[in-house]
């Protein structure tokens, strides 16, 4: 099963309306997120807690690590540039740090706030080689604005 993206934008808008609770937020679209796609097998957020510091957040799947510096793998990468990581192979990218070793491939969202700032970012594992697009990324990034830059 693949995501219905403008069926889960609206589903999450519906169940964050009105909520300003980023852990409350965060749960919620994990979750939504999580139990959407067939091929997302770890769905979660890691928060920026300190200067170039990220600590695990809500999310699903099994454990995580609990804490990845700016200057580590993909989360720090994404968080670091800005930018969507995009990984088809986690073991051709340099430095990728593995939480769990059923990963195959990954995409690594920044979750912005309304001031423009990097308060997170959105890690989807998967356990299937090259399982995301381009797409995934552009669809999913409009669901973190709606939410955390409105």
């Amino acid at each position: 099963m693949r995501a219905d993206y403008p069926l889960l934008a609206k589903t999450i808008a519906a169940l964050t309306e009105g909520e300003d609770d980023l852990v409350a937020l965060m749960a919620t679209v994990a979750c939504e997120l999580h139990h959407s796609d067939s091929r997302f097998d770890w769905t979660g957020f890691y928060r920026v807690v300190a200067p170039e510091m990220l600590k695990i957040g809500p999310y699903q799947g099994g454990h995580g690590c609990l804490q990845i510096p700016f200057s580590r793998g993909v989360c720090g990468a994404a968080a670091r540039s800005g930018e969507v990581q995009l990984v088809a192979d986690v073991e051709a990218f340099p430095g990728h740090i593995a939480c769990a070793s059923s990963t195959r491939s990954e995409v690594v969202l920044p979750v912005w706030n309304k001031d423009g700032e990097v308060i997170a970012v959105l890690d989807i594992d998967s356990d299937q080689p090259d399982a995301f697009t381009r797409e995934d990324a552009t669809q999913l990034t409009a669901i973190l604005a709606q939410v955390f830059a409105a």
